[in-house]
């Protein structure tokens, strides 16, 4: 007797055809080179890049035979969001904002999937729902009605917690807008890339907004520059947190970049400008309809979930490569350019 098991660590969350901007719970699995996973892991944060298909994990076993390979880190996954209905005792410090402390599990009857949108529902009664341009990613929460100063915060992290020296987060105390950047290592090859944000808040109105390094946060310090950490332990957690007035639903708008964050702040303002959750979505699954059209299939005699595998694996043959056209620093900006060839 044998048993094979094979995971394709495939993104199954919010994107256009060979779209910059995944958008998408991430978990805290060993599998989660996709971001996110349906093992029962916790939920670390959404965010808004993601590879697809970049590890995988082949186990047979037999009576004389145990044999298990798996390659391939998580990569992506940069400036993870993660929120609150509110904070123990209505402080900022009653929050918890590393990820290793914050993680929480999800319901899973709430879980939806669909070309151009990912959305579940956290135990805590917090909705997350995710859709996605090319370079910017929408995210819609709500919050239980007993809510009281809903958060929501930014991390200077990744899947992989692989952040180099002298990542920066600067929040506009007017607008709530969290601009920045980090360094951080890829999943193949050698070297490096630095990607920048652009994060904007639409909702009820801002009560207050800061920085916050490890365990604590601080709402009269606006911008911080953070290290790497100290005595290997990994990268020091810290980013930017926002608080509401309200628990109405807060909307929080990704523009993405690798070249800048006036860049990703531009790319959010044309292509998402007056986040529209509906229209953005709508534009999603038009994008996907004209990609799949030319495919027609005969289902008479055809099992459904046949006919479901062969469209899911044309689907996720245009999910990668991402096409990172003149957001990318090595090429000029009217070069083509398509990254993350897996598989």
């Amino acid at each position: 007797m044998s048993e094979l098991t094979y995971v394709g660590n495939v993104f199954p969350g919010a994107t256009l055809p060979y779209g910059l901007a995944k958008a998408v719970a991430d978990t805290d699995s060993e599998s989660n080179q996709g971001g996110f996973t349906f093992d029962g892991a916790n939920i670390t944060g959404f965010s808004s890049m993601h590879d697809s298909g970049t590890g995988y994990v082949y186990h047979l076993h037999s009576v004389h035979t145990v044999l298990i390979h798996d390659s391939g880190n998580p990569s992506l996954g940069n400036f993870a969001l993660f929120l609150y209905a509110g904070c123990i005792n209505d402080t900022i410090d009653g929050c918890v904002f590393p990820k290793k402390a914050r993680k929480t599990q999800f319901i899973n009857n709430t879980l939806k999937a669909s070309p151009g949108y990912f959305g579940l529902t956290l135990v805590n009664g917090i909705e997350a729902e995710m859709t996605a341009a090319q370079h910017t990613s929408l995210f819609r929460f709500g919050f239980p009605s007993n809510g009281s100063s809903p958060l929501v915060l930014l991390d200077l992290t990744d899947l992989s917690d692989s952040r180099q020296d002298n990542a920066s987060v600067l929040v506009d105390a007017g607008t709530g807008r969290m601009t920045g950047n980090g360094r951080f290592l890829p999943s193949f090859g050698q070297s490096n890339y630095v990607a920048y944000f652009c994060a904007d808040f639409s909702g009820p109105d801002i009560r207050d907004s800061g920085i916050w390094v490890d365990s604590r946060g601080d709402a009269e310090v606006k911008d911080v520059t953070i290290s790497r950490g100290i005595n290997g332990g990994g990268p020091l957690p810290g980013g930017a947190f926002i608080r509401f007035t309200s628990s109405k639903p807060v909307s929080v708008r990704v523009g993405l970049s690798f070249i800048s964050s006036d860049q990703a702040c531009s790319n959010a303002e044309v292509e998402i400008p007056n986040f529209d959750f509906d229209a953005t979505r709508d534009a999603a699954v038009s994008a996907w309809r004209e990609k799949l059209k030319p495919i027609t299939v005969s289902t008479n005699g055809v099992n459904s979930s046949l006919l479901r595998n062969f469209y899911s694996g044309v689907y996720r043959t245009m999910v990668n490569p991402q096409n990172y056209t003149g957001v990318n620093p090595i090429v000029s900006e009217d070069e083509i350019w398509f990254d993350s060839f897996y598989w």
